[in-house]
């Protein structure tokens, strides 16, 4: 019975990519774009050869995990204790030329990211160009704000891995900074966005150049999961998902589990109670 489901599994997850890849050319036709002859004979070919592949970190065994097609945005999504954070920074490790934006940038009222904005004219010029773009679209001015953009526009690196994009902004702001993230179109610097509210992963706006990564609850290996409902893992992302006033009152909640006392081995308290954040 599991070897059936598998093989159904298997079969749904080819459909859906071929359904990806339609979308793809419906966007590319909706720009004035043309498909190719090659395009189309690719439309059902397999998916390209995987990008990079890694052994996993705790909390899980160890177990092999391949990264397929990189969009430009990629969520990285999962409840309390998943392991969200630790597989970004395996993937800020392990993928070629990335960094990793973590929650530091918040640290001391911004003090640091707010002193390296003053400090680079040039990056200056950037952080107020699109901070005045989100706030047409009606966000509101904050050091996490200012702090993120600090962060998003330097340049650098060519893959970006952000921790809680979301910290420290109110909905207005982060429904403004994900519809500014949709805008740069296909061609823009891949970004993977640990996230938890609905105002960032509205799973009714994710489009062909978008990908949700799920960390199951129960720590089997994270897995794709296609937008369309009914497929697998749809429903556990969203039922990860909340509004940014729900995940205002959790924020800085722990995991833990009653009873136990094991942590993995060469990790402190501290180091697994971080991996265990929200």
């Amino acid at each position: 019975m599991a070897a059936h489901q598998a093989v159904l599994e298997g079969r749904l997850r080819q459909l859906v990519g071929i359904i990806e890849k339609i979308g793809s050319l419906r966007d590319d036709l909706a720009r004035g774009e043309a498909p190719t002859a090659g395009e189309l004979a690719r439309l059902m070919a397999p998916e390209a050869m995987l990008s990079v592949a890694f052994d996993l970190p705790w909390p899980w065994g160890g177990e092999r995990f391949e990264l397929g097609h990189i969009r430009p945005l990629n969520y990285i999504i999962g409840p309390l204790g998943s392991g969200k954070t630790r597989l970004a920074q395996r993937l800020a490790e392990t993928l070629p030329d990335a960094a990793f934006l973590g929650l530091d940038r918040l640290a001391n009222g911004c003090a640091a990211a707010l002193a390296r904005v003053d400090a680079d004219p040039a990056l200056r010029s950037q952080v107020d160009q699109t901070l005045a773009w989100l706030v047409e679209d009606g966000a509101a001015v904050s050091d996490a704000l200012i702090a993120l953009l600090a962060g998003l526009e330097v340049e650098g690196s060519a893959i970006l891995v952000v921790d809680m994009i979301e910290r420290g902004l109110d909905q207005a702001s982060q429904e403004a900074l994900i519809a500014h993230l949709r805008r740069r179109g296909p061609g823009g610097r891949p970004l993977f966005l640990l996230t938890r509210p609905c105002a960032i992963l509205d799973l009714a706006a994710v489009g062909t150049d978008e990908a949700i990564i799920l960390c199951p609850a129960n720590h089997s290996p994270p897995t794709y999961v296609a937008r369309y409902p009914g497929t697998p893992g749809y429903e556990a992302v969203a039922t990860c998902l909340a509004s940014p006033e729900v995940r205002a009152r959790t924020e800085g909640v722990i995991a833990w589990r009653p009873g136990s006392h094991e942590r993995a081995p060469g990790l402190t308290t501290r180091q697994c109670l971080d991996s265990l954040s929200v």
